[in-house]
């Protein structure tokens, strides 16, 4: 690749669920040039250490839509709002408050729910048709049923917010009249949800955030409140659901890997931490930034003032701290990934998602200890003009 020269982004995706080629050689230059899918440009930070201290630069400014910052898709703003403070000391105080449902406690005490939710459906699952399509019957209503639980959000209305949601995060898979329909029923959806709740508070977490709204509107504005209930139900949902599925795919189209998980389970939370790291259904898309000053990375390349900046995930590949990183260990320690983010952006659910795919994995390989592919990894299809890029299918037998 060359650094000045801009290549299309997202990489093209490789046929088998597999690192796409692209990752392996990114890393040659410390900042790649690339064209988003709106067509403008964007510069890609590929190296681990300098995307790990990035995270953390108030150089960086997560406000892309008070900025002249690239967009993402030609149709759709995604996650820029102007009325949100993304950068700190706001975003602090807003996230301080939200982080207040996700301690380590509160997410373990959620397991054995998480737990029966996913036994219910491996029982439906099990008295379904073979092949069974692992997306629709598992990895799309685990996270969905347990998000719908957190928030307080009615099971009934999941398939509603299902098609809100993936219209919301369309990259060019739908019209303009299409993607702004979802975003703005996405929008009323919430606020009529939030003054349901105004009227029948519970011990769920929406009714949490009200409360501390009403206490201080300074610290929680309504507007804040409905955009952070948005974010959660995303975030809580689509991003662990593809993860559920395309980890499966990846072990299962790897034999022996997924044998010697199944013979000893003890390895689940190692595993699942390896193919969070080896994850191949997301992109850098997430982590655009507006360049607030030159920044200059540590081998002395600069990030122009005014540039938007992508933050690799991709450094997940990075062979200098992560040993044959293109190689799924599911025994590989210490295995700090970007995935997450890190710092003051480290993702807020992190500790839900971990907990939710654990559960999947040891469930769906300790139920069924026959898993397998249904068909070839290479004929996985893959969705297309969506902002995440797991599988929309996934055939499995047992």
């Amino acid at each position: 690749m060359s650094s000045s020269c801009p290549v299309s982004y997202p990489f093209p995706w490789a046929e088998t669920p597999d690192i796409p080629h692209d990752w392996r050689t990114m890393r040659e230059q410390s900042l790649l040039h690339v064209t988003l899918p709106s067509g403008d440009p964007a510069v890609l930070v590929t190296r681990y250490r300098d995307v790990r201290k990035l995270f953390a630069d108030e150089r960086l400014s997560r406000n892309t839509a008070r900025y002249p910052t690239s967009r993402i898709s030609a149709n759709n703003d995604l996650f820029g709002d102007p009325e949100i403070d993304n950068d700190p000391p706001r975003y602090l105080e807003e996230r301080s408050v939200v982080m207040r449902a996700f301690s380590a406690r509160r997410i373990e005490a959620l397991r054995p729910i998480v737990q029966q939710i996913a036994e219910e459906l491996m029982d439906a699952m099990e008295a379904g048709p073979r092949p069974a399509e692992l997306m629709e019957a598992f990895a799309f209503p685990l996270p969905i049923l347990v998000i719908c639980h957190m928030l307080g959000v009615p099971p009934r209305d999941r398939q509603k917010f299902r098609r809100l949601i993936d219209g919301f995060l369309s990259v060019s898979a739908l019209s303009d009249e299409e993607v702004e329909e979802c975003r703005t029923g996405l929008w009323t959806y919430l606020g009529e949800l939030i003054e349901h709740k105004h009227a029948d508070l519970g011990d769920d977490l929406i009714s949490e955030l009200i409360r501390v709204s009403a206490e201080d509107p300074e610290k929680l504005t309504p507007y804040q409140l409905q955009h952070w209930v948005k974010t959660l139900l995303i975030a809580g949902y689509v991003t662990t659901a593809s993860q559920i599925g395309t980890s499966i795919a990846v072990l299962l189209h790897r034999t022996s890997v997924a044998d010697e998980l199944k013979k000893d389970l003890g390895l689940v939370p190692s595993a699942v931490e390896e193919l969070l790291r080896f994850q191949i259904m997301g992109t850098s898309l997430g982590s655009l930034r507006y360049a607030l000053e030159d920044i200059e990375l540590l081998d002395g390349t600069v990030i122009p003032k005014g540039s938007t900046v992508m933050l690799s995930v991709e450094s997940n590949m990075d062979d200098t701290v992560f040993e044959n990183p293109c190689t799924l260990d599911i025994r590989r320690q210490d295995n700090h990934h970007m995935t997450f983010g890190a710092g003051i952006h480290f993702c807020a659910g992190a500790a839900l998602a971990r907990m939710e795919l654990q559960v999947a994995t040891e469930g769906l390989l300790k139920r069924f200890p026959g898993l397998r592919l249904a068909v070839p990894g290479e004929e996985l299809a893959r969705p297309q003009g969506g902002f995440l890029a797991g599988y929309a299918r996934i055939p499995v037998a047992w």
